[in-house]
């Protein structure tokens, strides 16, 4: 693929100019004559989006000029980068290094491209060329994309492509990138080493379940551990799904895939903590050893629990996890997951909820969010919803007794597992894009991870 930036000299490529509506008239002030009635002759008004070709005086395309919003967009110049005339562009005034890092990033992401499968994919990239933005942190803009295009690739690749067995041997390649440990408990040793709702979920496929446990740090740095659900495809089990609810399931371990993007940015950036990262891979099928509606569960924790429903098995596989990660008391855990369809109706496919008993963590989470673009919103643990997940045979049902509060309900099992970490937060992930937008083509997403990473980088330093 073509890389869409490029390093260029300040005079190199033709200028872009990102212009307000509010400073349309002063910008065309420092404009030759001939730019200047080009632009009012073309009615061009700044609105946001609104793209206006230049030519030079000799007729060749000389220069453009986007309508830009006054609240900084990173996603602006990313929406005209296949609108641009081929070649090499430059932004054309100089910006701070939030805002020039912003943009190099919002380009780049607009140049992702999932071909895999794709016939004839070895044809360049179509889309104009940025001249790295003067100030930009070239290091920041690399890893995160680098961590985003992993995440996007792992959701979008098909489960027939990406089980248990694969996911972790993406974890296990990451290690090996950042020189870290690696482990995994696979199959009946699940049993043996005391992890049997994994088990239990993961059994009834041929493909065996599994928990891939990674660590990275100086042991006496600050503790953070991520858990990510791993479900590489879910059916539903025998309360099986629609073929329409089926149909995006291979996304259902976009929260692993999260975690293993956020850990590559920490890991890249050398943040100064003791890692650790836990991803229950399984894939939850239909078969005769598959586990069934009213079957009791014992889990890592000793707490029983009643299965309400074969299709919440994602906190089940979580619960488990959360248990071996909380036995360390990390300063801080971290779990994300596309856990339920209650938090697409409360928030849309846009905007990512999140849990946690932690004002501070959750005010640092909620700035960084908007800071970095990557929206976020903090749901409320309601305890007394408590009771909706109580069981009359177990000490705790999987799922709730009504159609509301499913994400509340969701985060509140979760919660039960979690008894010694200093600060703990729940992500409910949707990680797809159901439609193309500047900067993030239709398909897998990582949501929420640029906000995580710039909370943990100004929590820990770099």
């Amino acid at each position: 693929m073509t890389e869409p930036l490029v390093d260029a000299g300040s005079d190199d490529g033709r200028p872009l100019w990102l212009v307000s509506r509010d400073g349309l008239e002063s910008w065309l002030g420092t404009q030759s004559g001939f730019t200047a009635n080009w632009v009012r002759q073309s009615g061009f008004s700044a609105k946001p989006g609104e793209l206006c070709i230049v030519p030079s005086e000799n007729g060749a395309v000389g220069s453009a000029v986007l309508g830009a919003s006054g609240a900084f967009d990173m996603f602006a110049v990313a929406a005209v980068r296949k609108k641009l005339p081929d070649g090499i562009w430059r932004i054309g005034h100089v910006m701070d290094t939030m805002d020039a890092t912003a943009t190099a990033l919002g380009w780049a992401m607009a140049a992702y491209r999932f071909d895999r499968y794709k016939t004839g994919a070895d044809k360049p990239d179509a889309g104009a060329r940025l001249a790295w933005p003067e100030n930009a942190d070239r290091a920041a803009v690399n890893r995160t994309r680098a961590a985003v295009t992993r995440v996007r690739d792992l959701v979008n690749t098909p489960a027939g492509d990406l089980g248990p067995e694969e996911l972790a041997a993406a974890a296990r390649a990451l290690a090996d990138t950042y020189s870290a440990e690696y482990r995994e408990v696979v199959g009946d040793e699940l049993l043996d080493a005391n992890y049997p709702m994994i088990h239990a979920v993961g059994k009834g496929s041929a493909r065996p379940p599994r928990l891939v446990d990674l660590r990275w740090g100086e042991e006496d740095a600050p503790k953070v551990t991520l858990v990510g659900k791993g479900v590489c495809f879910d059916s539903g089990g025998l309360d099986i799904k629609p073929s329409s609810g089926m149909r995006l399931m291979k996304k259902d371990m976009g929260g692993a895939a999260t975690v293993l993007g956020l850990a590559d940015m920490i890991m890249a950036a050398a943040l100064p903590v003791r890692l650790r990262i836990l991803v229950p891979a399984v894939e939850n099928s239909v078969s005769g050893n598959a586990f069934r509606p009213g079957d009791v569960l014992t889990s890592r924790k000793g707490m029983t629990v009643e299965i309400g429903n074969t299709d919440a098995e994602g906190r089940l596989v979580l619960a488990d996890a959360l248990v071996e990660a909380d036995s360390e008391s990390p300063d801080l855990l971290i779990d994300c997951a596309t856990l339920t369809g209650a938090a697409r109706v409360a928030l849309g496919p846009e905007v990512m909820p999140f849990y946690t008993s932690d004002d501070d963590l959750a005010a640092a989470i909620t700035e960084h969010g908007i800071r970095c673009q990557d929206p976020v919103w903090r749901m409320p643990l309601w305890a007394p919803y408590r009771d909706m997940i109580d069981s009359s045979v177990a000490d705790i049902e999987n799922s709730g007794s009504g159609p509301f509060a499913g994400s509340i309900t969701a985060a509140l099992f979760l919660a039960e597992f979690v008894e010694q970490a200093q600060s703990y937060v729940h992500f409910d992930l949707y990680a797809w894009n159901p439609k193309d937008r500047p900067g993030r083509p239709k398909g897998g997403e990582a949501q929420a991870m640029r906000a995580l990473f710039g909370m943990l980088e100004s929590r820990y330093g770099g």
